[in-house]
Order: C-alpha cells, then structure tokens, then sequence
C-alpha cells in the first residue's frame, strides 16, 4: 500500500520507493518495462492514481500535470460528468459488434455538428488508426500513390507516414523512418515538405504530376512544440491541393477539440476535405475517429465503396458515451471551457516570456490557447528549420527540473505542455514560481550559452 500526500512537489527517491519496484518488476515482463516508448522516462517511474489537474506516483508524490497524456486530457482527469455517463452507458450494454446503436448516433452527430469539413464520420479507437483510415481512403477515392507529410508533423504509428518527426540535422528531410521493420516501399511513398513554406509542396506536385492522392498536416504542429501556422500557407494548401485534384487533409488529433470545439480549422476559416481526431474528445478514453465531405466517406465499403471499414471496437459503448459528454461539456456555456484554458494559457507564456527575459534567457515562449512550449533559442521559430537551432539540453533539463519542483512536464525536447479545465490559478502561480527558480538557476549555471546545437 502507497503512502498518500496532498503536498505538490515530489522529494528524491526513497530507497525503499515502491514505483522502483514495480517499474523493476515490469522491467522482467515488458519490453523495457512499459508498453510504449515515451512512457520510459526514469523518475518518477510508476504511477497510481490521476484526479483533476493532478497525477500521483506509486510512493504516494503528487504532480500538477501538463503532460495531460499527451493532451488527451481536456476537462482533468477522472472527470465525474464522462466517467458517470460511461457508468451508465455499460449498464445497458458492453459490446455488440453489430448494426448501430443510439450511442454511435448521437456522437456521430455531435461531431459533425462540431467539425466543419465534418458532412459524414466513422469511428475508430485510436489517433493512428484514423490516420490509417484517411490515407487509404485517400489512395482509394483518387486513384494515386503518393502523400505529403511536413517535416516535424506526428500522424500516428501507421507505416506510410512513420518517417521525419524529431529528426536530426543530418537526417531532416530525407530518409528518416520512426522505426525498423517498415518497407522502404511504404516509406518512400511519402514525400517530404517542410512546414510554412508553400514552394517546397509546389515542388513535390512539379515533381511528380497526377500522383500526389493527398497532403497531410498539423495544422499547428505540436509534435515539436507549437509551430504556428501562417493563414496564406493553410490557404494556398487549399488551393494547391483543389488544383490538383489532391486531398487535403487535417490531423487535428491534438488540435482537435481542443483549441476550439471545431478544431483548429474553425479557428483558421480553411476546410479539409478530411479531418482526423482522437482520444481528447473522449477525455483522454481510447476514441477517436475520421470526418469529412460524404462525396469522399462514401467510398468506404459500408456504402458499396471499395475502401475496407473494419474494427469489432469502432463504436464501442464506453467510447461513445465519452464522447458525448466530453463533448457536451466543452459545449456548455456556463463551464466556459475555452475561455478558462485560453486566459490560463496566456497567463502562463507571459509569465514564461518575462521570467526568460529577466534572466537574460534567449528563448521563444510559443503555444495557443491552452498549450505552452519555451524553445531555447535566438532566432523567430516559423517551421522546423528553426527548431534545429533549440538548445535540446537545457529543454530537457529545464523540464526535468520542474518536474522534481513538482510540475509534470514531458522531460523530451520539443514537447508541448498542456492545462487543463481542472487547472487554476494557484497552479499556475506555482507553477510560474518553480519556473523562476528553476530558469534563474540554470542561467547561472550557464546551461543557456551554447544556442545553435541539437543535443
């Protein structure tokens, strides 16, 4: 049994620490001891509970989280309005696998009320499997081979797009596959562009005419932090793909839901042809899902297309019904969600931008609504070729030092961080002072010298 604590900010490691423990025992049974790659993060090692805007490790230490799973977490964890509508919902029913049910129509609607590119929608379990969906479906409605990704954009673990995430400047826009065991066939159906910059995606059409079947894209890439868009480059995408008889479409798996109840697409007035989303519109619940215009949903094979729709999960009760009271929450005027994770966010990258500046820090303190990043570095960050001058050192070490001060923060360079509905003002303000501490200190260790290198 775990001791407990209401106090946020961990101490180091017992010697007798329960989460050692249990990571030691996973270590014997699991691959490396967790069953995805960036959950091995060292200490804290083990995890046993996650409630509002906190998480709690297995010897009892209490977090503020703006890792947020990723983002997934919107409303908080353990959120009584989706975990009491999910309770409900497995009382009349678990998994049928068949036909349809009230549940998968009522969210089917909610969405395409929600998404503007969104006229008809499929569900899915997860962010990689819509992105699956969409690609094929893109393959199979145009007749072509190739996709455009950007360099620096995430869409998932599928095999045709796992290449040139957090590349190395060696690496960056060429052959940079996420793992071993794909077919170079599959990888080199995907073309490469770099993010902001619409001629390097005009010269991929020259290149290759009447074989592009889709672009995708981030529209803010989060996946390296918080890459904001210019609104000429989302639109000449538009244009540029309409022209070219190619389809457009958006990954808003993080954006989604949570910069607006439209996605970023709302925000930005440019409609995708298709929109992929994922598990935050269930609140961090294992859903997700693919919208857009019935001219192209229309192919998949439910409907006499020829573009296989499979999955026993799709539609689950436990997912649809989170669903539909994530997003019925983030609906709600009177729980103004947005308006409090926006004034949160602004809160917190100004307090970032003037502790940098008092410190003499170079930095660019980035982000939208309710995400924040602080990049170390000295020049205007527009697409991924700035990013290749972020001190990813002191990125680390700056998050792994708040995370020691108490503040969940992915301890991987060019990770985002996330608040939540269940975040307050007081998280913040603590939040800010641990920043101060931890920045002041590595300003005089002077970890903030040596700019213009890739860890």
């Amino acid at each position: 049994m775990s001791n407990t604590t209401t106090t946020i900010g961990p101490q180091r490691d017992s010697t007798t620490s329960r989460a050692r423990e249990l990571a030691g025992r996973a270590s014997a049974i699991i691959p490396g001891g967790v069953n995805s790659a960036t959950r091995a993060i060292g200490s804290p090692w083990a995890f046993s509970s996650a409630k509002g805007s906190t998480i709690t490790d297995a010897d009892g230490r209490v977090y503020t989280d703006y890792h947020a799973a990723f983002g997934a977490i919107l409303l908080g964890h353990a959120d009584e309005r989706v975990n009491g509508a999910i309770t409900e919902a497995i009382r009349d029913m678990d998994l049928v696998g068949l036909g349809t049910t009230d549940l998968e129509v009522e969210a089917a609607e909610l969405t395409i009320d929600a998404i503007p590119s969104a006229e008809m929608v499929i569900s899915t379990m997860s962010g990689s499997e819509s992105v699956l969906q969409a690609i094929r479906l893109a393959r199979g409605t145009t007749g072509r081979d190739l996709i455009v990704k950007f360099q620096g954009c995430f869409h998932g673990s599928y095999d045709a797009i796992a290449r040139n995430v957090i590349s190395s400047p060696e690496h960056a826009w060429k052959f940079d596959p996420n793992s071993s065991g794909i077919l170079n066939d599959a990888l080199n159906h995907t073309l490469i562009a770099e993010f902001n910059d619409l001629a390097s995606v005009e010269e991929l059409f020259d290149q290759y005419p009447d074989r592009i079947a889709a672009v995708i894209i981030e529209p803010v890439p989060h996946n390296v932090g918080s890459l904001i868009p210019e609104q000429a480059f989302l639109e000449g995408l538009r244009s540029l793909t309409t022209k070219n008889g190619s389809l457009l479409v958006f990954d808003e798996v993080i954006t989604g839901f949570r910069h607006a109840i439209g996605g970023y697409q709302e925000l930005c007035g440019v409609t995708p042809d298709l929109t992929t989303f994922g598990k935050a519109m269930g609140n961090g619940y294992p859903v997700a899902g693919l919208a857009g215009s019935a001219e192209v949903m229309q192919h998949f094979t439910p409907t006499g297309g020829a573009v296989m729709l499979a999955g026993t999960f799709n539609g689950n009760a436990v997912s649809m019904a989170a669903a539909i009271a994530t997003i019925k929450v983030l609906r709600d005027p009177k729980v103004g969600f947005y308006e409090h994770v926006y004034r949160l966010g602004d809160r917190m990258r100004e307090g970032l931008r003037s502790i940098t500046t008092e410190h003499g820090i170079p930095a660019v303190v980035s982000g939208i609504g309710s995400i924040f990043v602080t990049y170390f570095l000295d020049r205007e960050v527009q697409g991924y070729r700035d990013l290749l001058h972020n001190n990813d050192a002191s990125y680390e070490t700056f998050h792994r030092r708040m995370i020691d001060k108490g503040s969940f923060m992915y301890p991987m360079a060019l990770k985002r961080n996330h608040i939540s509905l269940a975040h307050t003002d007081e998280d913040i303000d603590r939040t800010l002072s641990q920043a101060d501490e931890v920045l002041g200190q590595m300003a005089r260790e002077g970890l903030f010298e040596d700019l213009g290198k890739r860890a």
